[in-house]
């Protein structure tokens, strides 16, 4: 079971409300809308989608990251060093 099982409802929520920001970001394109309004409604879409990831990745860290650390080693030496990755690619974006 993964770490967002719990959140999954609400993750999917936000994502369908992501999904819709984007087709209509696509419709003020096909509808030549004012360019500063399209760049508005695609900074708004990257922040919902930037919440959705911060999400997850405190979903990863309060589950898979801390059941690993119980137990310990190389496991856990291994979910923080892929959750430290991701956390480097989500600040890169």
């Amino acid at each position: 079971m993964h770490g967002y099982s719990e959140d999954k409802d609400a993750l999917l929520k936000r994502l369908r409300r992501v999904e819709g920001q984007v087709r209509g970001i696509a419709r003020m394109v096909d509808e030549d809308t004012y360019c500063i309004d399209v760049l508005t409604q695609v900074s708004a879409t990257k922040r919902a989608l930037e919440n959705v990831a911060v999400m997850l990745v405190d979903d990863h860290l309060r589950h898979c990251v801390a059941e690993a650390a119980t137990e310990g080693g190389t496991v856990a030496d291994a979910k923080l060093e892929e959750a430290s990755a991701a956390i480097s690619r989500l600040l890169k974006s």
